[in-house]
């Protein structure tokens, strides 16, 4: 079988990736965190490519917190730019494949358009700019590498958007969500599918964006999920950026021209409300 190592294992990707991962016998998964592999350690990173013969790493693992980083600058550096650094250098050494994992914080926001993944880049956020160095340390280190951009990441696992919106709506009257942030929101599950798919398609560094398809505002993902729910009680108010300040800036306009993803796979990227349905459907199943 050929061996895959997976950081961040323990995240809404990750979790989502060990659901899926049955239908791909032909790969071992080899599901790692901070707990069991350091990728801070450079020493314990070289062990491992050493004794396993790692024929692509899913570089998950990541610094996440996007108002917190802007108070812990240094551990955002380390997990999404040095921890990266290491990872790039020996999957060069060792000929590996490397799929990273980025953000639309690398934008701006400032675009009327989808970005394609060849636009310019202008982080607002120290999140963001780290995970842009992430980017240009794991292409410049290693020629089999694939960047993918997502946006908005919610699943049926872990703490996100989704469920917090869906817990809030059991036990409150009211809600306020901003309507002026516009972006496309992504089904963990589906990005998982595509990391996984896009492995055998590696031949040069590229980059490629990927969230669901359609558009949508904070304020209108809050509302279909409630909705879809079914459960919730509580009023949804639209307001402005303005009156929900944040430590990090957010782009205002996140919206992703996905058209060389589904080239290069030959896939059609599903709609974000028929994901969103999906979801919902599973945290119904698991629970809250």
């Amino acid at each position: 079988m050929t061996n895959i190592l997976v950081t961040g294992a323990e995240g809404q990707l990750g979790t989502s990736l060990k659901k899926i991962a049955g239908e791909y016998p032909q790969y071992n998964f080899i599901y790692t965190d901070k707990h069991n592999l350091d990728i801070c350690d450079k020493i314990a990173l070289e062990s491992f490519f050493a004794s396993n013969q790692i024929y692509c790493v899913l570089h998950f693992a990541a610094y996440t917190a996007v108002d917190k980083a802007e108070e812990e600058k240094e551990l955002a550096e380390l997990l999404n730019v040095k921890a990266s650094e290491n990872i790039s250098l020996l999957c060069k050494q060792y000929s590996t494949r490397l799929i990273y994992i980025s953000t639309d914080y690398v934008f701006d926001g400032n675009s009327s358009i989808p970005y394609l993944p060849s636009y310019k880049t202008n982080p607002l956020s120290v999140y963001g700019t780290t995970k842009l160095r992430g980017e240009e340390v794991c292409l410049q280190n290693n020629p089999l590498t694939f960047v993918v951009r997502t946006s908005w990441l919610y699943s049926e696992f872990k703490s996100n958007f989704v469920k917090t919106m869906i817990k809030l709506s059991l036990t409150r009257d009211s809600i306020n969500v901003v309507y002026d942030q516009i972006g496309c929101p992504t089904y963990a599950s589906d990005l998982a599918v595509f990391a996984v798919k896009l492995i055998e398609h590696i031949d040069d560094r590229k980059i490629l964006h990927f969230s669901n398809q359609g558009v949508c505002s904070w304020y209108d993902l809050a509302k279909k999920a409630i909705e879809l729910y079914g459960e919730g009680h509580a009023k949804i108010f639209p307001i402005r950026s303005e009156q929900y300040p944040t430590l990090a800036t957010r782009p205002k306009y996140s919206v992703f021209d996905k058209s060389e993803s589904e080239a290069i796979l030959g896939i059609s990227i599903p709609h974000w409300e028929d994901s969103l349905k999906e979801c919902i459907k599973q945290i119904k199943i698991i629970g809250i």
